[in-house]
């Protein structure tokens, strides 16, 4: 019978702050060029930035996922509805809802629950101050996300587009909680 390996990884979330930004610049910039080798053409020069990323900060909705002291991964956990988003039919009212984005972690160590983990801290979260969903959108192109998402529970509703990042369509998810 084969040996089954398992990796312990010492893995912990923290705010992230301004200071995280340029590493977090480097890993979605990996990602896109790890997603862009597999035909998947999700994330590009203009999105995510560094705008973003301090707008994250400034609101305290930025999320660091660190093995051991370096930060391999990040997740934005906010409160607030993009405009996008507005014209979706919802499973929930709007209100007490939670969005995900800029959900990353470095190619390097992907396929190991990190991904898992950042999403769990978010749900625990959500649960733990009494939101009633999350909310959420990747990108149609990409199976690998939608089958993560649909495992943990989330309900593909209608497409949203963002046309700097793509011509293609974006799928909208929900999980009422």
């Amino acid at each position: 019978m084969p040996k089954i390996l398992h990796i312990t990884m010492n893995l912990n979330i923290r705010k992230a702050t301004s200071q995280d930004i340029p590493v977090l610049l480097s890993i979605t910039k990996a990602c896109a060029k790890f997603m862009i080798q597999k035909g998947i053409f999700q994330w590009n020069e203009n999105y995510p930035n560094r705008a973003a990323f301090v707008h994250d900060i400034e609101r305290s909705e930025l999320y660091v996922l660190l093995e051991t002291d370096e930060i391999i991964g990040c997740i934005v956990i906010s409160t607030l509805m993009d405009e996008e988003y507005k014209a979706v039919n919802w499973l929930s009212p709007d209100g007490a809802n939670l969005y995900i984005h800029r959900l990353a972690i470095h190619p390097k160590v992907q396929g190991k629950g990190c991904a898992q983990f950042l999403m769990e801290f978010a749900e625990n979260y959500a649960i733990e101050n009494n939101y009633r969903s999350i909310r959420l959108d990747t990108f149609s192109k990409n199976p690998r996300n939608q089958k993560f998402y649909e495992l943990r529970g989330y309900k593909k509703l209608e497409d949203i587009y963002f046309p700097k990042q793509s011509v293609y369509p974006f799928h909208c998810y929900e999980r009422i909680l």
